[in-house]
């Protein structure tokens, strides 16, 4: 539902909800850019297209200005990444995850690794002085709910499977690894690259196959 609301001449203006992600957004923006001390109210007034006054209507000050607009683009991410872990749904009827787990890992990578997660990670820790449970709002807005919802999707395609029977907490935090891992070594690796190599690694251990013979010896 909308929160545009009609001026009675043909105009509609931004609601409430609006408005204040209006603020939070170019607050974000800011940030960012300029960091917490550099970046002052009537600036993000302006980056949002309001009067400085309607920001502390929404905001009540700029700490509070700073710890929302991060925890608004956490949301934001974590909320892409879950998406983008629910397409994996479509792999129940499908024998071979594989493809499924690579489109759905590059699109991961793309977020995780993007500017705008950059700037989240980056502004979360760099007032941790400031607001010392930033970091950890934005860990459960992201990092913990995207494991939550992984680990989700791996249990049920071990249910139906496509992978072998696994612990889906521990499957999600090597599959994780193997697609973060690489890119804190390699910043400019390809992450389409790293991506389809994590699957490779990822199935050779969890796949509907691994560990079949691994009783047997030569």
């Amino acid at each position: 539902m909308s929160s545009e609301v009609s001026t009675g001449n043909g105009r509609k203006t931004r609601g409430r909800d609006d408005r204040r992600q209006a603020i939070l957004d170019g607050a974000f923006t800011l940030f960012a850019r300029h960091g917490y001390a550099q970046t002052c109210v009537q600036e993000v007034a302006q980056e949002a297209g309001v009067a400085k006054p309607t920001v502390y209507n929404h905001l009540h000050d700029k700490e509070s200005l700073y710890r929302e607009a991060v925890e608004s683009a956490a949301d934001r991410m974590g909320a892409r990444c879950v998406a983008i872990v629910e397409q994996l749904r479509e792999l129940a009827a499908d024998g071979d995850p594989r493809a499924g787990l690579e489109v759905a890992s590059r699109e991961l990578l793309q977020v995780c690794h993007g500017e705008e997660a950059r700037a989240v990670r980056q502004l979360a820790s760099a007032e941790a002085g400031r607001f010392p449970g930033l970091a950890a709002s934005v860990r459960e807005r992201t990092t913990l709910r995207i494991r939550s919802a992984l680990a989700d999707r791996l249990a049920r395609l071990a249910l139906a499977g496509h992978l072998r029977p696994c612990d889906p907490e521990l499957a999600t935090e090597h599959l994780l690894a193997l697609l973060t891992g690489p890119l804190e070594y390699r910043p400019d690796a390809d992450p389409d690259v790293i991506a389809d190599a994590a699957v490779e690694v990822f199935l050779r251990a969890y796949g509907a196959g691994a560990g079949r013979h691994s009783g047997s010896t030569s």
